[in-house]
């Protein structure tokens, strides 16, 4: 626990970001989910995976995640739906 007044409040930000990281996170894994699910209904698909795209960009330009692996995912993405399609 920290005596110096500056670390307890680098403490409660920490926090903060932490939770908020987490919140992003788990939602770029709950729509990798339902990218997956809507396997069988490609205008679905299509809908989320440009949300999804959307939300990683997002996440890099806050820090959240690093560019690379955004990239990887959102090209995973791409090749997802395109596999849809044919």
């Amino acid at each position: 626990m920290p005596n110096i007044a500056s670390a307890k409040k680098r403490m409660r930000s920490d926090a903060r970001k932490k939770l908020r990281n987490q919140m992003a996170l788990s939602e770029l894994k709950t729509l990798d989910r339902k990218l997956v699910q809507s396997a069988g209904n490609p205008q679905e698909a299509d809908l989320i995976a440009k949300r999804a795209i959307s939300r990683y960009d997002r996440a890099v330009s806050k820090g959240i995640i690093p560019r690379g692996r955004a990239d990887r995912k959102k090209s995973r993405i791409q090749n997802f739906l395109r596999k849809l399609k044919k």
